[in-house]
């Protein structure tokens, strides 16, 4: 990952800054912090100020007012959305005759199925914040369709624990991208950072349930209803080796898969000196989410521009990179990563990066829910 010296002084201590390094479960004020320990002390980073996107958010708007033109829905999304469940049935229905234990059946669910799969949970992410269409419900609909490929039913139930992510960015008890305290105990060495990265999916499906429960809404009904109605009629008509092949490729995506890591890339924090480190423009601190300019954003709706997204949930996966151009001196010389594998890598290889490598807050967001709320802006 690169840190532009331009925005790193290393002569601030974490402590000064509002990030500290503490065994402690909740952190300690700013007035009494504590000297910052050493990155082997692993526990989580923990600050006393606002996340950083609002911040930035308001600095840009005033430097360029024209960004909040680009917010609002993108009608390409329905259609890609469309080619790729259409491209996972019919791969599916293809492979009805393929023995599960062969080559040909893996290695076409981890280059085909998992690479589209991961574009459906990334379809999914950008309809949850209402960008396919103007109608809620039309939004909700058309997440339930994409949700279809992936075999099992979540989309009604990822929108608002995603939205309460944006909203709550690191507040412990509500953000449920971060780890759990027994994901920090159990697997903060390499071995279980191994089995994290390989199993992150069943990760982020389960780790929600131990942090909070969300609404069930007819949404919910819904949405498990028709995923089981079309998984009975796909293995009525193709055969079972046909869901296999959806629920693997659904596996894989959250696996070792080249991109599935954006997971980790986009708020663990890999460099030390980055701490220490504030924003030059907008004085918040940095960093704490990173973004990823590569070329595997072509398959991931662009997620990789997480700062651009955490800034401005509004604005859809086709203008995120009007925006960075536009705002650019706002993002240039933010830390970034070069590449979603070598993400993956160094979690797992480098001892001073693990589970705990994320900012935590005790206070401030709030929850989201309810189905119909027309929350483009969380």
């Amino acid at each position: 990952m690169a840190v532009s010296s331009s925005t790193v002084t290393t002569s601030r201590s974490r402590a000064a800054n509002g990030v500290i390094r503490s065994k402690s479960s909740s952190p300690t004020p700013p007035s009494e912090a504590p000297p910052p320990l050493e990155m082997k002390d692993h526990d989580f980073f923990w600050t006393y100020t606002e996340e950083p996107h609002r911040t930035r958010r308001m600095a840009i708007i005033k430097a360029h007012p024209e960004v909040t033109k680009l917010c609002g829905p993108e009608p390409l999304t329905k259609y890609v959305a469309l080619g790729v469940v259409s491209l996972q049935i019919a791969t599916a229905y293809a492979l009805r005759n393929t023995p599960f234990l062969s080559w040909a059946f893996f290695l076409t669910a981890y280059i085909i199925g998992a690479t589209a799969n991961q574009n459906l949970f990334l379809a999914i992410h950008e309809i949850s914040h209402n960008l396919a269409f103007r109608s809620p419900a039309m939004n909700r609909a058309l997440a339930i369709f994409a949700n279809l490929p992936i075999g099992i039913p979540y989309s009604a139930s990822f929108r608002p624990y995603h939205l309460t992510h944006h909203k709550s960015l690191g507040v412990d008890g509500l953000d449920t991208d971060l780890p759990t305290a027994f994901e920090a105990v159990f697997l903060d060495s390499l071995a279980g950072k191994a089995f994290f990265c390989t199993f992150q999916i069943l990760f982020y499906a389960m780790r929600p349930i131990f942090v909070y429960a969300v609404p069930f809404t007819s949404v919910h009904f819904i949405n498990i209803a028709i995923q089981v109605l079309f998984d009975i009629v796909l293995v009525k008509y193709a055969s079972v080796n046909s869901l296999y092949y959806l629920i693997l490729s659904s596996f894989l995506a959250g696996s070792l898969h080249p991109c599935a890591g954006h997971f980790i890339a986009e708020h663990y924090v890999f460099e030390k000196i980055g701490l220490a480190a504030r924003d030059p423009l907008t004085n918040t601190h940095i960093p704490e989410t990173f973004s990823y300019y590569g070329p595997l954003n072509f398959f991931t709706y662009n997620v990789g521009l997480h700062n651009e997204h955490h800034d401005f949930p509004a604005i859809p996966w086709t203008r995120l990179p009007k925006l960075h151009e536009i705002a650019k001196e706002f993002y240039e010389d933010l830390p970034t990563h070069k590449s979603w594998v070598g993400v993956i890598w160094q979690f797992i290889w480098d001892e001073e990066v693990g589970m705990t490598c994320r900012v935590k807050r005790k206070e401030g967001g709030r929850k989201v829910g309810g189905w119909m709320q027309s929350e483009v802006q969380a």
